[in-house]
């Protein structure tokens, strides 16, 4: 029990099966709690950074344990208007985690059925949001929860991005062209490159894209979660930066590889 949280719910523990019905932890459940500690480091200082006020959205939230976890340890006997929203596409994890936050007494947390896209428009949700999460949110709809992001003007984005296929799509589709086009083709030309690089260049575009919005970003590691080789955190924060470079430089990038076709997924004019 040394490693629980002094304060932290044991029934909501429970209820995410991080601790069985007698309240142990084997080794499994507890390398699974430091994981989700591990990535609430990286989120607690920006929930400080926003203030009392804090309006946090989690996209593809699953059963919604960053959520719960981040609402039990940093939000619960705070002072201030928090309130955290998951979003989530199935509706039968909605349903579950409405029922927990009521039996839980977590009056300040909603569950909506939406996809993230659907989210972008959205009435149910506010129109200024200042935290904005999607962990392992599945090829494009990383870029929609960015889409979302700098629409709501979210003072901090936190981004755990996961099977990028649709650039590698499109450089696969070119590549006969531009095995003649370009001596840089041979990074792609094998499949397994073209699948590869097309997810690193996807997450390259997406930094591109944040600072040319005026946010400075962070790239690193988040070690083990979830035991993934997508293990890639990108965390920005707004700092109203000069946005002319970056967006010069996503544009030289998609020339320079072919990928004009996608400028559109990798917008830079809000």
């Amino acid at each position: 029990m040394n490693d629980i949280r002094p304060g932290q719910s044991i029934e909501l523990l429970k209820e995410l099966h991080i601790l069985t019905r007698d309240g142990q932890m084997n080794q499994d459940s507890r390398r699974k709690l430091k994981q989700v500690y591990h990535l609430c480091q990286f989120i607690e200082p920006l929930l400080k950074d926003v203030g009392e006020n804090v309006v946090l959205v989690d996209h593809g939230a699953g059963k919604s344990y960053l959520g719960f976890i981040l609402y039990d340890l940093f939000m619960k006997n705070q002072k201030g208007k928090k309130h955290i929203y998951g979003i989530e596409t199935r509706d039968e994890l909605v349903v579950k985690s409405k029922e927990l936050a009521t039996r839980l007494k977590f009056p300040y947390m909603s569950f909506l059925n939406l996809s993230v896209e659907e989210s972008i428009h959205s009435e149910l949700l506010p129109s200024q949001i200042d935290v904005v999460t999607a962990l392992h949110a599945c090829n494009t709809a990383t870029d929609d929860a960015i889409a979302f992001a700098l629409k709501k003007k979210a003072s901090h984005i936190v981004l755990v991005p996961c099977c990028q296929a649709e650039l590698a799509s499109v450089l696969r589709k070119n590549k006969g062209r531009d095995l003649g086009r370009t001596s840089l083709s041979e990074i792609w030309r094998h499949p397994i490159h073209t699948r590869e690089f097309g997810s690193h260049l996807t997450n390259v575009l997406r930094c591109l894209q944040l600072e040319a919005h005026g946010y400075q970003v962070t790239v690193t590691e988040l070690v083990g979660w979830e035991h993934s080789m997508k293990n890639e955190l990108i965390v920005a924060s707004y700092k109203d930066l000069p946005r002319k470079k970056p967006a010069e430089r996503l544009n030289q990038v998609l020339e320079e590889l072919g990928l004009l076709e996608m400028k559109e997924r990798f917008f830079t004019e809000q």
